[in-house]
């Protein structure tokens, strides 16, 4: 499965943390049946991530995690299907991990899983859309392998308190 990993920025502090999303990633291509899909992932600081925001979406404040599809924009034919790129603080999903109580591992997970569907076309504009969203986290969590230590079926949307 063509999952790449790079890190921006002060990273440093979470070793663990590309290993862990290039699995996480794998496991949720193969749940999804996009195992064939390549998908790229920047594991990034709070102040990188606020100046993409920033330029991306008029909003010039950290976020947890970006998504940016590959059929977003000019299109072109790929041998291999690209889904897109994902962008996520470290920063701020060690932040939202402490205020849940979980390790930094479930957040990353649980991030992953949201910026994925976004990739996939969901979106939570709207109270439908935001109920159609949750349910695909809820299922694409519960269809990853569970650990004993940490949530796996409450994604962002619900989470957030969004329904």
């Amino acid at each position: 499965m063509p999952v790449e990993v790079a890190t921006l920025g002060m990273v440093d502090a979470w070793p663990d943390a590309v290993p862990s999303i290039h699995a996480l990633a794998e496991g949720a291509l193969g749940a999804l049946d996009k195992g064939d899909h390549e998908l790229s992932i920047v594991l990034t600081d709070d102040p990188h991530i606020q100046e993409m925001n920033a330029s991306y979406r008029d909003k010039d404040q950290p976020t947890d995690v970006l998504s940016f599809g590959q059929d977003e924009g000019e299109s072109f034919v790929m041998p291999v299907p690209i889904l897109g790129d994902l962008v996520i603080s470290l920063e701020t999903a060690q932040r939202q991990a402490d205020e849940r109580n979980h390790p930094l591992a479930a957040e990353l997970r649980i991030l992953l899983v949201h910026g994925l569907l976004h990739l996939l076309g969901h979106d939570h504009m709207d109270e439908n859309e935001r109920r159609e969203m949750a349910q695909a986290e809820n299922s694409l969590l519960a269809a990853l392998p569970p650990h004993p230590d940490w949530p796996t079926t409450s994604g962002l949307i619900v989470l957030q308190g969004g329904t």
